[in-house]
């Protein structure tokens, strides 16, 4: 995209995009990946955001990671003194890394100023289901039992990643993915309740195979100022599902929002002049 500027840090720190050259940032987002990814899996997402002012880094992060050491290699990323808002994006793993963040005592020092949380790795432990080729129904309890070592359990996997084909192909085509991580629990570390009182945006899909909507609505019913945002259709990975340019506009609104300061109210909506209900 003509304007922006990557810059690629050492493999385990970021890549960071920048708004076009003359654009004051607007804030700093922090995105945390899920099970099996990196940072450059969200570059869509990072590109996008930074054409609309903000400076994104993304991090190659993994699930084992601590609340404290991830805030570390927030800091790292971000300087001391970021553009603010800061504002932490997690995905699966990532998601519930954030909200343990921002949960802690004081941040762990950083100057959030809130969380999005997408695809939202399940905090439960139960009993894996066994599952072949086909994610798209019932309830697998937030860990994909596939054979990666077979064709059909690939396809499963990014099925239930991904509906977007470019982004499934870039997975495919991506020698630094774990196949078969997201059918791994989250670490244990993870799995206890966590509860900030930031302002909070949950975004989940409908159709998520890994972690069911119920599960992801009742966390965004225990946060004071969360937002929900449900994908029709969607499955895992919203930032980079079908709806993937949706989602980014809901984030943007969103952070547009959150840098006025006011309490949490719409800042555009769509009415029908003669109050006729939408279908």
């Amino acid at each position: 995209m003509t304007g922006l500027h990557t810059t690629h840090a050492p493999a385990e720190a970021a890549t960071t995009w920048q708004p076009p050259a003359g654009i004051a940032p607007r804030g700093t987002l922090v995105v945390l990946p899920g099970r099996g990814e990196h940072g450059l899996v969200y570059e869509r997402f990072g590109r996008r955001l930074a054409a609309d002012g903000y400076v994104v880094h993304a991090l190659d992060t993994t699930p084992d990671l601590t609340a404290e050491e991830v805030s570390a290699a927030v800091t790292t990323a971000a300087g001391t003194a970021p553009t603010t808002p800061l504002v932490l994006v997690g995905s699966d793993t990532g998601a519930l890394q954030a909200l343990h963040a921002a949960a802690g005592k004081g941040h762990y020092g950083l100057p959030l100023a809130g969380v999005v949380l997408t695809g939202i790795a399940t905090t439960e432990v139960t009993a894996r289901t066994e599952v072949s080729g086909d994610l798209t129904g019932g309830d697998v309890r937030g860990a994909v039992e596939v054979d990666v070592q077979e064709a059909d359990g690939w396809d499963a996997e990014l099925a239930a990643r991904t509906s977007c084909p470019t982004h499934r192909a870039r997975l495919t085509d991506d020698q630094a993915i774990v196949r078969g991580a997201l059918a791994t629990p989250a670490p244990a570390h993870l799995t206890a309740e966590a509860v900030t009182d930031l302002p909070a945006l949950l975004l989940h899909g409908a159709a998520d195979p890994v972690t069911p909507l119920d599960r992801a609505r009742a966390l965004a019913a225990r946060l004071p100022r969360a937002a929900f945002g449900v994908l029709h259709e969607g499955v895992h990975d919203v930032l980079n599902d079908a709806s993937h340019r949706s989602t980014a506009a809901t984030v943007v609104l969103w952070l547009e929002r959150l840098r006025t300061g006011a309490e949490p109210h719409p800042v555009l909506t769509i009415e029908d002049p003669i109050g006729r209900t939408a279908a």
